[in-house]
């Protein structure tokens, strides 16, 4: 465990808008999710920065904006959206300006939008949830060694020296994100060793 590698940690915001985002490109209303960063060769230059221990000026950004797709969220006319970017593990710099800045190149007037925002750190993720140590929500590194051995190098990953104890969260393959399959694929393996 004590070669486990965290990775790049977060720093999130949450906003609430008076209207919607003034994108440049007004198709971009049409998507619940944005990605920000400029050209590839920006966005990998930013997450290198970033996995180099380093602030990208120009980050990476991850905007969602849902109250566009569900009216339920805010009241009448207004919106919310909320924003992040990787930042170094345990980072304790305040990037909202730096975020902010990055999504006024493709919506300008974005922070003439704003009505109130609330940030979230890597530590303050980390108090919030014990599992984000350092900041860090994919529950470690997603790279070539900790794609598949994560946490640690076992023929089954979901299971622990313990054999009453078993793993599903994020730190298992195949890692962070939405779908849910770590849970999945440890319960599998509960399942198997219960009823097979």
């Amino acid at each position: 465990m004590s070669k486990f590698k965290y990775g790049p940690a977060v720093f999130k915001i949450d906003y609430a808008l008076k209207e919607s985002i003034p994108w440049k490109d007004p198709r971009c209303l049409k998507a619940s999710t944005a990605h920000l960063g400029g050209t590839i060769e920006e966005i990998a230059f930013a997450e290198k920065q970033v996995w180099n221990g380093k602030h990208a000026e120009k980050p990476y950004v991850l905007l969602a904006q849902q109250s566009e797709f569900d009216n339920t969220r805010t009241p009448e006319g207004q919106h919310t959206c909320w924003a992040y970017c990787h930042v170094p593990y345990g980072s304790e710099k305040d990037m909202s300006s730096i975020i902010e800045n990055q999504i006024e190149r493709f919506a300008p007037g974005f922070k003439d939008v704003i009505q109130a925002k609330s940030h979230f750190s890597p530590k303050m993720y980390q108090e919030y949830n014990p599992n984000y140590i350092g900041g860090v929500i994919s529950g470690g590194a997603t790279d070539v060694t900790q794609l598949f051995t994560r946490p640690v190098a076992r023929l089954n990953p979901y299971t622990t020296p313990n054999s009453s104890i078993y793993i599903c969260s994020s730190s298992t393959p195949p890692g962070g994100g939405v779908h849910g399959m770590c849970g999945y694929n440890a319960a599998e393996t509960v399942f198997d060793k219960l009823f097979k």
